[in-house]
Parts: C-alpha cells; structure tokens; sequence
C-alpha cells in the first residue's frame, strides 16, 4: 500500500484506556503467567493502533504545517499523549507488581522490565496538565520553524534551502548565507527566546512536580536511558576533549590551508574540499535510480527493501513552503510501513538522506517484521548506529552520485569526525541550562558561545548578523524539541567510525555484523550490540584517542 493511501483516523484515546482497565482485571484476575501475558497481548495491539495514528497525524501534519486538519489532529495527541503515558505506567506498574514475575521475565525479554521501571520514574497523571503544555509549545516551534523564510537574492526561501548555500564552493556566497540566515533569526529573536524560555521553565516545573532537583534527571528517564547514565556522557564529553578536539583542530588547519584561508569562520566549517564540497551530479530522480542500483549491488535483501519503500512511496524529499524543515524515518506498526521525510538542496546532504534516514528505515523494517513492537529498534544511540552507519557502507558506491567520489568520502569522513565535538556543545549546553532554569535569553547565548570556544576553537562566528552572539542553537531543532537526544548522535557516530574501519578491512564481514547488529534491534542492550559488533564502545577510556588514529589514516588514503 502506498503511503499516502494508508487510512486515517483519529483514535480515540479512551479505547486505550478501556483496554488497560481490561489487561488490569485480566491480570489481576489470572492464573497463571500465560493468562498474564494472553492479556498483555491484547493491550498491545491497542497500543499499536495509537500509535500509528498519532505517527500518521504528526507525519501529514510535517508534510504541510499550514494543514488545518492536520493540525488539529496534532493538537489532539497533544493533548493525549499525556494520558497514553499514564496508561503505559499503569501498564507497567502491573507486569512489575504480577504475582507470576518470576515467571514472566524467565519468557519475556528482561529490557522490559526496565523499560517499565524507567516509564514509572519518567511520568505520574499529576503533570498531565503540564505535560500538555509543553507538546504545545513544542508543536508551536515546530510551526514557527516550518514557515520561517529567509530573504535570499530577492526571494524568500525555506531556511533548510538556505543553509545548502554553507557548502558554496564561492566563500563570498557562503558568507551570505549565513548572513542571510543570522539575519532571518534576529527578525524573530524575540519569540525565538519566549518559546525556548517557556519550553525550559515548563520541564523545570514538571520535574519539579516530580520530586526531581531539575530536568535533567527527568531527560534521561524520558530518553529511557537503561544503559548508561549522565556520569558516563560527562566522561564522553572529557574524552571528545581531551583526545578528539585537538585531532579536529588539526584537521581544520589543514582544510583552511587547501581551502586557502586564514581564518576558519562559521561558514567555512561545513566545507571541506577544495572548489567546495562534491554535488550530486544527478537531481532527485537521478538519485534515487542510482540509490536502488547501489542497494541492490551491496546486499539482495536491502535492495529488495528499497524498492518496496520506492513503490510505497515512502520518501516526500521535496523542500516546501509549510514543510517541517527537518528530516526523519517515522513508522506506522499496523502496517510494518517505514517513511522518510528530508529536505533536498543540491548539497551532498541529499544523498546522506538515502543512505542515513534508509538506514533507520531499514532497521525499521527489520524490528516490524522480526522483533517487536514495543522494543521498537532500540534506543536512541542505537538507532542512530543504523544510520549512521549505512552511511559508511554506502561510500563503496559513490562513484553512482558523484563525478569526484573520493572527494566526497573524505568530505563525509571529515564532517563525520568533525561533529562529534559540535555535538557534545549541544549535550553540555543543555545540561547547563536545565540546571540553570532561571538563566536570560542573552546568559544562554553567552553559555552557548563559550562552549563553541571549548569544543571548537578553531572557528569564530564574528561579523554574522545574531549568530555571532551564540545563537546558532536556535535552529538545532533538537534543543526544543527533543531534549538529551543530540549525544546519542555523538555515541552512534563513534560506532559507525568503528564500523567503516572494520569495513576497510573486511567490508562483507563488517556488513554481516551491520545487518546482525540492525536485526537485534531493541531486544539487547548498547553495550551488548557495540560488543558483539566488534566496535569501539564510545565510553572505553582510549577509545577516541585510538579511533581517531585509524580515522586518519583512512582519511590520507582519499587523497591519493
């Protein structure tokens, strides 16, 4: 079935809670384990109606914000996620409180049961007001953002338009780009800063409420952190500076060197190569014949997958006015369909979409077929793996999207290791504001710009219009929406290093792994796949000083 022909219909959030008040008496009422888990059964294919619903309704609302249907239907699960959630906790505190628990978890796997005890620490009905409000907010930036032009050579663009102009070959154009986009977010400062300030002092209040300090602690339950906690991304983020920024700043002087520049300003850090970064040479159609002959070249199975997603037309890659300016693989469970929304722009950007947001599709695909539901594919740093790494496998075959293919995998490699440190910026950035709730708009700024000085100080942002006050967070959609999420970006990418080096030694063996690694899905631990694998664990002390070593020295072999 195609996409958008899958049928929508707003679900009815009392049907979830009917079926809870069922699963609670049929537990309560049982026998035996199997009865239990019969019961459990049941529920959960209620809960998968709610949740491809609301994927559906939050899907067509990002296709075009400007929707009104849509965005009611947004505002709907706004306001009911809440009671989902408290629905889950209930579910949970049942399966933990079962007479037959001992016996259940010997059948069922034990991720559940933490899952569950995370769910209960992360929720209770007494912030169901609060946490309505801030889905609301949340759903506001997403709007705001969604319809934000950018005034460029006389027209007004999308700003993920835009921000293709960064990686213009003509550093004047790149600079204007910037500007242009400095100068679209100082337009709208002021309700830039009142939602981010209202998003911070709605979660402050909700953890709060929970008997919590701050929101960070509250983050990670949310962020169902069962596998590590927030003193080992500390000990990451130590790690990224002791033994990753140097080999990053290294690495930036010998790109302003070929790019023949003094200074590394903010618009020269996605730039890599010389006369610019590689382009497709093909436009989308182009890219995605030549996507389905590189999957079918690399592995029958996930070629397969592609020409499925293809026929469903399970990609919308068009950049519009009212679109949501992001990219993402969403999921609708009923119909084990995966679907990818990005923003095309010319850049070589456009090709990392059908090599990282597939990989999350593919992992997708792999979790409704043989995992299971509730699992879903992991967490969020082990999804990011999936794509992350597709992105790596994928460089076998550039030669299908660009005339200087090497260019670009030394390009990719660059920017990969690159943005490990801009990503602990946005990890301790937001540590240090949900510690400090009470801080003004221009204190966070101020946090935000020093950081950059700590993490990358071979880059200035002076003469921008806004962004050199440290503001370039503020289109990092992330920090707004999905708080925490941004260092799980920042662990996968070391995994997926680890993977493009097992590939260069071995690039069948290293795909076995991959596709074992994707297929678990959320049924093991982090630490478990990453070891399993035979990847660096991102938390092993050494780990980046020892990774970045090999890194470089695959780096030097593109030039040749």
């Amino acid at each position: 079935m195609k996409v958008r022909e899958i049928p929508y219909e707003r679900y009815d959030i009392e049907n979830l809670k009917k079926a809870l008040a069922v699963f609670e008496d049929s537990a309560r009422n049982a026998e035996n384990a199997d009865e239990v888990l019969s019961a459990r059964e049941i529920f959960r294919g209620e809960l998968m109606k709610y949740s491809t619903a609301s994927s559906l309704a939050n899907c067509r609302f990002t296709l075009n914000t400007k929707d009104k249907f849509y965005n009611d239907e947004v505002d709907y699960y706004d306001n009911v996620s809440p009671i989902a959630s408290e629905v889950m906790v209930k579910y949970g505190e049942v399966m933990l409180s079962s007479p037959f628990r001992g016996e259940i978890e010997k059948r069922i796997n034990p991720i559940f049961y933490k899952n569950y005890e995370t769910a209960k620490k992360a929720y209770n009905p007494s912030v169901e007001k609060e946490c309505q409000t801030e889905n609301a907010i949340v759903t506001e930036y997403s709007r705001f953002m969604s319809e934000l032009g950018v005034e460029w050579q006389g027209k007004t663009l999308p700003l993920s338009v835009v921000r293709g102009y960064l990686e213009d070959e003509n550093r004047d154009t790149r600079k204007e780009a910037a500007c242009a986009i400095g100068k679209a977010l100082e337009k709208n400062s002021a309700t830039l800063d009142d939602i981010y300030d209202r998003l911070v002092k709605i979660r402050t209040a909700i953890a709060r409420k929970l008997g919590y300090k701050n929101f960070v602690e509250l983050g990670y339950y949310r962020m169902n952190r069962i596998d590590y906690d927030r003193e080992m991304v500390e000990n990451f983020r130590k790690n990224v500076l002791a033994d990753l920024v140097p080999v990053v700043c290294e690495l930036k002087r010998g790109v302003a060197k070929d790019l023949g520049i003094d200074e590394m300003k903010y618009y020269d850090d996605a730039v890599y190569i010389k006369g610019g970064n590689p382009r497709p040479k093909d436009d989308a159609k182009g890219i995605f014949e030549n996507a389905q002959k590189m999957y079918d070249e690399m592995n029958p199975e996930i070629g397969d997958f592609m020409r499925s997603m293809r026929e469903n037309e399970a990609f919308d890659v068009e950049a519009r006015d009212g679109k949501w300016g992001g990219g993402y693989c969403t999921g609708f469970a009923l119909y084990k369909q995966p679907f990818i929304l990005a923003n095309f722009n010319g850049t070589a950007g456009d090709i990392d979409v059908i090599t990282h947001e597939f990989g999350h599709a593919f992992a997708a695909k792999k979790s409704f077929d043989e995992g299971d539901f509730e699992l879903d594919v992991g967490g969020m740093e082990t999804a990011e793996c999936h794509s992350m790494s597709m992105e790596f496998f994928c460089e076998k075959y550039m030669d299908k999207f660009f005339d200087k293919p090497k260019d670009y995998c030394k390009s990719h490699l660059l920017s990969s290791i690159c943005f490990i440190p801009y990503g602990v910026i946005v990890d301790e950035f937001q540590h240090i504001i949900y510690e400090n709730p009470d801080l003004s708009p221009d204190e966070r700024k101020k946090v935000y710009l020093d950081l950059e000085k700590k993490y990358r100080p071979y880059m200035n942002f002076d003469g921008i219009p806004y962004l050199e006050k440290g503001t370039r967070w503020q289109y990092q959609m992330h920090i707004y929406e999905s708080p925490f999420y941004y260092i799980d970006y920042c662990l996968a990418q070391t995994v997926s290093l680890g993977f493009l080096v097992l590939m260069t030694e071995n690039y069948d063996e290293a795909l076995k792994r991959y596709i074992t690694f994707v297929r678990a899905g959320g049924t093991k631990l982090f630490s478990e796949l990453v070891k399993e694998a035979g990847v660096p664990y991102p938390f092993g002390e050494g780990t980046l000083k020892t990774l970045a070593e090999k890194i470089l020295k695959i780096a030097k072999s593109y030039e040749n």
